[in-house]
């Protein structure tokens, strides 16, 4: 069994250039030519015509034409190649993405603060922020009012105009409906079925996409980290709660409604604990900070009213529970074996090439244990053949806020082009 432990903190994989996702659909692409030229540069970060042409199996004539054309846009531009080889002569001449041709902003919505990074249109972060936020369920219009506030100080960090900005990519937890555009639920907003992309639009008065946070975890790793060689792989994420993506030929998978991949909530344990969600048995009742709070409160003899957060009393139960205390070491046992069930139920259904797991949470021990890792591969199906690789990334928070920004890249480009072609 492959298990690879990050650095805690450690940021997304920068040594190499270029953003996006660079292992190739294995069906047939229905983008635009001219866009899959324009994303193959960006991807690559700076790559021949030559090298175009191979990539997409396309002829040299088609590739310079719509070079051409896109250089003449102002998205791409020519730039002198380091030669293969030293020796005389001009250097070959290879291309890339204009990043200041256009600007997003992604942001990670969450309870206790909000991060957002301001990109430009190569993927490079020009500007970072962070808020408090009200750490309370609050109305759409005072979230928006939030974001708005995130916006402003990425603005002010980058020294941008709000007209400057073309798109909106946000995450936040809970079960979002994509297509739509509207959070079914959410912990930060105290109310159902809330319309927030368009709350946020009129705000912003900046077309915006939003998706639940996990996904756009999910996009951060696509496009920037080690997704982008791997056309199969799921992402596991421990914090306030627990959540999930899967990217399906180098594709983010949302389901039919755009809703999907909500392991949270899915059912381990009939009639059990309480979830936040309002339903019992969630996974993420067993898992998340609020889960092992609660039951850290009892192991640890204080009322769950005690002026103490989650935070520091999940340190305390850690802390006894390294230094032999048996009913702290039983809460953290129990939730590695319902990790290790949820992980198990991943791999059994989609079998991906990679199984990664982040957040706040894998501080913790029990979530890297190689007896955890055992039993997640115990209550597999997988006979004798090679164990899914576990991968754990512990990286700080403006990877989220990045991966939300990948959205609005996304958005962005399909608008450019899909203009470009009417």
């Amino acid at each position: 069994m492959t298990f690879d432990l990050q650095t805690p903190g450690r940021p997304a994989p920068e040594d190499r250039p270029g953003c996006g996702p660079l292992a190739a659909p294995a069906i047939s692409d229905r983008r635009p030519l001219r866009q899959q030229v324009f994303e193959c540069v960006r991807a690559a970060g700076h790559i021949a015509r030559a090298d175009i042409t191979r990539a997409l199996e396309v002829s040299p004539g088609s590739v310079t034409q719509l070079t051409a054309e896109l250089i003449a846009a102002g998205l791409l531009r020519e730039v002198e190649e380091r030669p293969r080889e030293q020796g005389r002569g001009r250097p070959p001449v290879a291309l890339e993405v204009v990043g200041a041709a256009r600007y997003v902003i992604g942001m990670k919505l969450a309870e206790e603060h909000h991060i957002g990074v301001l990109c430009d249109l190569a993927g490079n972060i020009r500007a970072e922020a962070e808020l408090p936020s009200a750490d309370r369920r609050q109305s759409v219009a005072a979230l928006a009012d939030e974001a708005a506030a995130l916006a402003r100080a990425l603005l002010d960090a980058s020294g941008l105009g709000a007209d400057q900005v073309c798109g909106y990519g946000v995450g936040l937890p809970g079960i979002v409906d994509f297509d739509a555009g509207i959070v079914r639920w959410s912990p930060l907003i105290d109310s159902r079925d809330a319309p927030l992309r368009d709350a946020l639009a009129d705000r912003l008065q900046t077309p915006v996409q939003i998706d639940n946070d996990a996904n756009t975890y999910t996009l951060a790793e696509l496009w920037f980290g080690v997704g982008r060689d791997i056309p199969d792989f799921a992402v596991i994420t421990i914090e306030q709660g627990v959540g999930m993506g899967l990217v399906l030929n180098s594709r983010l998978f949302r389901g039919g409604k755009g809703q999907g991949m909500e392991l949270g909530h899915t059912k381990v344990q009939l009639d059990g604990a309480l979830c936040r969600c309002g339903q019992r048995g969630c996974l993420e009742a067993y898992l998340a900070d609020y889960a092992l709070a609660r039951e850290a409160a009892t192991a640890l003899g204080r009322p769950p009213d005690a002026a103490l957060s989650a935070r520091a009393l999940l340190s305390t139960l850690a802390e006894q529970a390294r230094a032999g205390h048996g009913p702290a070491r039983t809460i953290f046992r129990r939730a590695g074996r319902y990790l290790a069930i949820g992980l198990a139920n991943v791999i059994q259904l989609f079998d991906p090439n990679l199984v990664i797991l982040s957040g706040e949470r894998l501080d913790y021990d029990y979530l890297y244990t190689t007896d955890l890792l055992a039993e997640m591969q115990s209550q597999t199906l997988s006979g004798e053949s090679a164990p899914t690789r576990v991968e754990i990334h512990a990286w700080g928070s403006p990877v989220w806020a990045r991966g939300a920004a990948a959205l609005a890249l996304s958005a962005l480009t399909d608008q450019l082009f899909g203009d470009w072609a009417a």
